[in-house]
Order: C-alpha cells, then sequence, then structure tokens
C-alpha cells in the first residue's frame, strides 16, 4: 500500500507532519498487541506487520529527504546512490567553500560569531535547495523529477553539513 494512502493525505511533498503524527497514533492504536492478546497467531502475526509498514511509512513521510525519495521511487525514477557526483559546478565549488568555512570555525578568534555565520549560511541555502525540490516535485514531469533526483542529493549534502556543524558546536562548547 502507498504510505500516503495508508494515511490518508494526498501524495505531495507539503504534508501537515503534526496531521501526520495524529494519523499515525490511531493506526498504531488500532494494531496494538494488546488488541489482538485473544486474536489468532495469524492475526497477532497480521498485527505485527502492519505495525512496522505504519512505523516505516511514518519514518519516511515524517522528513522531507525521505519523502522526496519515496515520491520520486513511487513515480519510478531510479536514485542513484549518494556517491553519485553531481555534475552541477557551481555547486560542487560552493560545497567547497562550505567545507572551509566549517574547518575555519575552529581557529576562528570568535568561534561562537563563526558558528552563528554557518549555520545562518547553511540553513538558508538548505531552505533554497529545499524551495527547488518542492517546485520539482509539483511539477512532476521526467525532466523535473530527475532534476528532483538530483536536488535530493545536493538536500542530502546540506543535511550532512549541518550534522557536521552540530558536531563542531559541541567540540566549541565543550572547550
Amino acid at each position: 500500500m502507498n504510505y500516503f494512502q495508508l494515511f490518508g493525505i494526498d501524495s505531495s511533498f507539503d504534508i501537515d507532519v503534526s496531521a501526520l503524527k495524529a494519523t499515525y497514533q490511531q493506526l498504531q492504536k488500532s494494531v496494538h498487541p494488546d488488541r489482538f492478546a485473544h486474536a489468532s497467531a495469524q492475526e497477532q502475526l497480521l498485527a505485527v506487520q502492519k505495525s512496522s509498514m505504519i512505523n516505516d511509512a511514518f519514518d519516511t513521510l515524517k522528513q522531507p529527504i525521505s519523502r522526496a525519495e519515496y515520491m520520486l521511487t513511487e513515480r519510478g525514477v531510479v536514485l542513484a546512490d549518494e556517491q553519485a557526483t553531481v555534475g552541477d559546478m557551481s555547486f560542487l565549488m560552493r560545497q567547497m567553500e562550505l567545507r572551509e568555512m566549517l574547518e575555519e570555525i575552529l581557529t576562528s578568534n570568535d568561534a561562537e560569531a563563526a558558528l552563528e555565520e554557518a549555520r545562518e549560511t547553511l540553513e538558508g541555502d538548505y531552505q533554497t535547495v529545499l524551495t527547488q525540490l518542492r517546485a520539482a516535485l509539483i511539477e512532476s514531469t521526467p525532466d523535473s523529477n530527475n532534476l528532483a533526483a538530483d536536488t535530493v542529493r545536493k538536500l542530502k549534502f546540506y543535511h550532512k553539513l549541518l550534522i557536521e556543524l552540530d558536531r563542531i558546536e559541541d567540540q566549541v562548547f565543550d572547550d
């Protein structure tokens, strides 16, 4: 079953995550083991399987990157692995600049200000790429779906940089 259908929502990149969470809780209650304590072994197994599917669907739909990947997979787009290079030279240059920016935080005279500037930069870039992804997914043509797949890889890059920034922030404030 399609994850969007399972939650009774339109197949869209923009979803109401709080409504998704509420539906998730309702669905999990419907297959809770206590409800099947006196059921047959097969019914109990089906409830466990359905619970697992509900968990997988929720985990996929609640995060923008995994939601986009799921939507593209449902559209028949083959997603290249994360190691696939992005042919956008300006993006590759931007990657190098951002990595240098992160490396310089720990040696900065004012690490706190450098952290704040880096976070603003990365979150701004992340939002820009997220907007591009949203537009490509809405269009839903073969070309826009391929563009969305490339954009997902870019978004993953920014996500990893934000995680790295959190690690650096922990280092700065642990010293």
